[in-house]
């Protein structure tokens, strides 16, 4: 795929940012810009979009390379130096912008347009929260966030004289072999446990810093802040309310059938931590490849199947260097798309070790990217800034919609079965593990002076409520107790959650849309990505060929379909 350079028009083609004093004139200038008509304005617009995209891409770039080698301190001092003296000066200059826009005589005549609707509706929301003595907590919890992901990524285990990191020791946790399992889960356990005080400090840390923000800026919690600084403004908390006890409800009860299953097939009557991930039919684990650039190859083959526009979308990232696909030491945990506004192209970082999980992260993550390049052309910076219930929809559909397709990795029938399968239920069993964090959340930040204990036991009580009870965790109860702990959202991006619950019921209707009329389905798709936040939620679900529902009735019908399709693969 050739893409144009997107040509800086407003900035200069050479402006690099090192410190604060590069961008201080373009803010000036913006500032003091007379704007007498409306085409003037809607230029000022572009403008200040053209240096919204060049300051959040160059902070990126410094966000992905410490998170590929987090054991470099000079990424690390790179970052921490623009969240920490780059993003505080910018925070009252953009809060100037925000109030000399929405001052502007031109307002009323670009609403009329509904991305322009939205746009001001967000950029409202952003002045009613500004608050100056807030500048230095966001930086420091921009900071302090980060460190999750260095304590995770030093995490190791020594296995037969090699180090592996804890994505690569999971492997061994799908062996036939329970007593290689057992022993490879103790010694994951151990490094664990050595991090449980320093993780619950973290977030202890983090919890009044954030509540502190919300006092200040008006609200009795920061749950309730997030709700606003998030654009939530489509549904509410009592939505998700609604969302937790519908899957307790009606999605918990197909999760604990599936582990009876398993439980009777492994003539256990209960299953140790170490026995979560084995295959009961005895199978080995799936390898559906063997390193990064067989899966990214498979993946293309599989993109062009679909729509040859996809499979192009990897080929530029990959052409361009815009991969990191394999675990390594000193590698960050998980996995992310992150689109880069300036240049156009997203970048895709990940764990890969070779197991079906990372198939399934590579075609999300892939379906991010697509997302990226589908909006690449729209107007603003900010239309192209998608709502995560949106972000998530494109993502959680591909999973859905390349399975049609996974011969590419599965040439023998049998292991391809197994593979939906699997994919199927874990579609089910995170569900209730969405609610579960979501709900804790409420808690702890409704509850903002909660100890430690009083944390532990609130996981607990929802663990009983979105657990099915068939995991026997004696002697390993610690481990049970501070779980939450390997959710990196929790420490990273509070709230950011319950959006994966939300568009993976989209995405079962998406992927139900296709299997009655596939080309249909995928444009209509394409048509819902395209829109970027040009429009409300509702509307882009709507375009996208489902509704914008996650009623316990919409999750009741759509659980029924899950479980009548599990049951067709046997």
């Amino acid at each position: 795929m050739q893409l144009p350079k997107i040509e800086r028009t407003y900035l200069k083609e050479d402006l690099a940012l090192n410190t604060f004093s590069d961008v201080q004139p373009c803010f000036d200038e913006l500032l003091s810009r007379e704007i007498s008509a409306k085409e003037a304005f809607v230029q000022w617009l572009k403008d200040l979009s053209e240096l919204e995209a060049f300051l959040e891409e160059n902070g990126a770039w410094r966000y992905i390379k410490m998170s590929i080698n987090t054991a470099d301190e000079s990424l690390t001092a790179s970052y921490t130096y623009f969240v920490t003296e780059i993003q505080p000066k910018l925070a009252p200059l953009n809060n100037a912008l925000n109030e000399k826009m929405m001052q502007s005589a031109f307002i009323e005549e670009l609403t009329h347009d509904p991305a322009y609707a939205i746009f001001f509706r967000s950029v409202k929301v952003q002045l009613d929260l500004f608050r100056e003595e807030n500048i230095t907590i966001e930086a420091y919890l921009a900071e302090k966030s980060q460190e999750f992901g260095s304590i995770s990524a030093a995490q190791t285990i020594e296995h037969q004289g090699e180090t592996l990191t804890m994505q690569q020791a999971s492997v061994h946790l799908k062996s036939q072999d329970e007593i290689l399992r057992k022993d490879i889960y103790q010694k994951m356990a151990e490094r664990r446990r050595s991090d449980i005080e320093a993780l619950n400090d973290l977030y202890t840390d983090l919890i009044a810093k954030r509540h502190q923000l919300a006092l200040n800026a008006g609200f009795d919690n920061y749950r309730d802040y997030m709700f606003q600084s998030m654009g939530r403004f489509d549904y509410t908390k009592e939505a998700c309310f609604d969302f937790h006890e519908a899957v307790a409800q009606k999605v918990v009860p197909l999760v604990k059938e599936i582990q009876l299953k398993k439980l009777h097939k492994l003539g256990k009557s209960a299953f140790k931590p170490w026995d979560l991930d084995v295959d009961p039919d005895g199978h080995a684990p799936l390898k559906p490849f063997q390193n990064g650039q067989e899966m990214l190859d498979k993946t293309i083959e599989i993109f062009d199947q679909m729509d040859p526009y996809f499979g192009d979308c990897l080929r530029t990232m990959h052409a361009m260097g815009h991969l990191d696909l394999e675990s390594k030491a000193g590698k960050a945990p998980g996995g992310y798309n992150y689109p880069l506004y300036e240049i156009g192209v997203p970048f895709i970082f990940m764990n890969a070790v070779g197991l079906h999980r990372d198939l399934i992260t590579m075609v999300h993550e892939g379906g991010h990217a697509i997302h990226s390049f589908l909006n690449r052309e729209l107007e603003l910076t900010s239309f192209k800034n998608i709502p995560s219930e949106a972000a998530e929809l494109a993502s959680m559909s591909m999973e859905l919609l390349s399975m049609k397709y996974w011969e590419a990795f599965y040439t023998n029938a049998e292991e391809l079965n197994r593979a939906k399968i699997e994919h199927m239920e874990d579609l089910l069993k995170v569900l209730p593990w969405i609610a579960q964090i979501d709900a804790f959340q409420h808690w702890v930040y409704t509850h903002p002076t909660h100890n430690q204990e009083e944390r532990s036991a609130q996981w607990l009580f929802l663990g009983k409520k979105f657990g099915t009870g068939l995991t026997d965790w004696t002697g390993y109860e610690d481990l049970q107790r501070s779980g939450w702990q390997r959710q990196l959202h929790l420490f990273e991006v509070p709230f950011y959650y319950i959006e994966y619950g939300i568009a993976q019921l989209g995405a079962i209707g998406v992927w139900k849309n296709s299997l009655m009329n596939e080309k249909e389905a995928l444009e209509k798709y394409k048509s819902g990505l395209a829109l970027g936040y040009t429009r409300s939620l509702p509307e882009i679900y709507q375009t996208a060929g489902v509704p914008f529902d996650f009623s316990p009735q919409r999750i009741g019908e759509l659980m029924e379909f899950v479980d009548s399709y599990v049951k067709t693969l046997g």
